[in-house]
């Protein structure tokens, strides 16, 4: 039975107490059910709507649905909105907006109650969050570990193929733990058409959506929410095969390395973006990259691939839930299956460029056809692959050369010279500027100009190895520290 209005005069009398007692009995059981009965049962007292708005998650709950956006915004407006009735509740906002014949003492005492109930039920939660969470780490710990079926099994859900895994750093994570976990209302139940597993490993927060091959982006949507409001920083990768939860974990990992407080969730297939990769002419480069990466194995692809985006073995390592000892052991070991110098820069661009390519098209192979059609010089002579040197015709085309004049043209000596010492330094300052025989500041600020000029981040190990075969492909005489232009003084002393 549906509440009606009532007068001031019933309000303050035995009647209007009793008609208060029995808007609270009614409050609270709907509360024993759920929070969506609560808010709907409010809605129902003051004959208008309510909305338990939260910042991050927007309306959690919104009777009638179509309010939710209003309840959002006198939320976030109280002031533009006075004729609503605002409470703070379990860390959200309750928004009632009651009928004009509802008096607003009856509509403040919903509210009050409502917002009451609310508490009880949050701090029900809260108690039992520390068991829930836990059970969530140890679930994607099994992921990882390649035990995907007996999570499957435990989630009930046949349905659950693949996974979007975001992973999240900054100083503010569990105070973002728990606010993610409040808007996302994560759920085990089985047979769900998503399940939203989250915890903390190693000081990063883990989110892991499994799916039936794509999301709605509603996880995505919080996490760059709570991202800006809690200043992470935020890597995603996939969807991709529930199997391959590893893969999307350290993919996930590289990503948000290079995240930004400008760009703060950076996903993993836009990770350094190449620019270059496609004006190669396909038939070569596929048939180069085959060769070269013939000797190895998917898993030692992936490693490469991990380190080379990244740009640092010790967060190499953490990405892969490796130690960095281990890491270092493998890169030297593969350099030896290799044959060449992983430690030299022109090598690791070429190799970065060959785990880049594409797949080779069918019934393309080494002795395929030279050329691709798009008026590129066809390859020389078969011979062994190798990563000091690319075969001719594939960055020696006029597409290229266009490109890395576009990216580089214009820098003054001094700083192409000094980018190129940094860049074969493997982005490390103080040898750099050590060989340049100029100060490390002095260094840090031409890098700075360097930065400005080109529109990249430097920061991205992916946009470095682009930028030193750029820098390659435009250079008339070698970028010698030797003839860095000097003009004396203490930052700029002579050879």
């Amino acid at each position: 039975m549906s509440s009606t209005g009532t007068t001031d005069h019933e309000a303050t009398g035995p009647r209007g107490a009793r008609h208060e007692r029995d808007a609270a009995d009614r409050l609270l059981r709907a509360a024993t059910r759920s929070g969506a009965h609560l808010i709907a049962e409010a809605a129902s007292l003051v004959q208008g709507w309510a909305v338990l708005a939260d910042p991050i998650a927007g309306a959690v709950y919104s009777t009638p649905a179509a309010a939710a956006a209003d309840g959002v915004h006198a939320a976030a407006a109280p002031r533009e909105h006075p004729h609503c009735t605002q409470r703070p509740a379990a860390g959200a906002v309750l928004v009632l907006a009651a009928a004009p014949t509802v008096p607003p003492g009856h509509a403040c005492h919903v509210a009050t109650t409502t917002a009451a109930l609310l508490e009880v039920r949050g701090q029900r939660a809260a108690e039992l969050r520390g068991e829930q969470m836990r059970l969530h780490t140890t679930l994607i710990r099994l992921l990882l570990a390649g035990h995907t079926a007996a999570v499957t099994e435990t989630l009930g859900g046949n349905r659950l193929t693949h996974v979007t895994v975001y992973r999240l750093s900054g100083v503010d994570l569990p105070t973002a733990h728990e606010v993610l976990w409040r808007a996302v209302r994560p759920s085990l139940a089985p047979y769900a058409d998503a399940v939203t597993l989250m915890g903390r490993r190693d000081g990063e927060l883990v989110v892991a959506e499994l799916h039936h091959g794509g999301d709605d982006g509603r996880i995505l949507r919080l996490v760059s929410r709570l991202s800006e409001r809690h200043h992470l920083l935020a890597g995603m990768a996939g969807p991709l095969p529930l199997a391959e939860m590893p893969t999307a974990h350290s993919d996930a990992a590289a990503a948000r390395h290079s995240a930004t407080p400008d760009r703060r969730v950076v996903p993993a297939d836009a990770l350094g973006a190449s620019r270059l990769t496609p004006l190669l002419p396909t038939a070569p480069y596929t048939r180069w990259a085959g060769a070269v990466l013939r000797p190895l194995s998917p898993a030692h692809q992936h490693l490469l691939l991990v380190w080379l985006r990244i740009g640092s073995k010790p967060r190499a390592a953490a990405a892969l839930g490796l130690s960095a000892g281990t890491v270092r052991a493998r890169i030297r070991d593969l350099s030896r299956l290799l044959g060449a110098d992983l430690e030299d820069a022109t090598v690791r661009a070429h190799l970065l460029l060959a785990l880049r390519a594409p797949a080779p098209a069918p019934g393309d192979d080494d002795s395929g056809r030279s050329g691709s059609g798009n008026g590129s010089s066809p390859p020389g002579p078969p011979g062994p692959a190798r990563l000091e040197s690319l075969p001719d015709g594939l960055l020696d085309t006029q597409a290229v050369r266009t490109w890395a004049i576009g990216l580089v043209g214009g820098l003054e000596p001094h700083l192409r010279i000094a980018l190129a010492c940094w860049l074969r330094h493997h982005a490390r300052t103080a040898p750099a500027a050590a060989e340049l025989h100029v100060h490390r500041t002095t260094l840090a600020g031409w890098l700075t100009q360097c930065a400005e000029h080109l529109a990249r981040n430097l920061a991205d190990a992916t946009v470095r190895a682009e930028i030193h075969l750029a820098l390659k492909a435009t250079r008339t005489g070698p970028d010698d520290p030797a003839a860095l232009p000097r003009r004396g003084g203490r930052t700029y002393r002579r050879l």
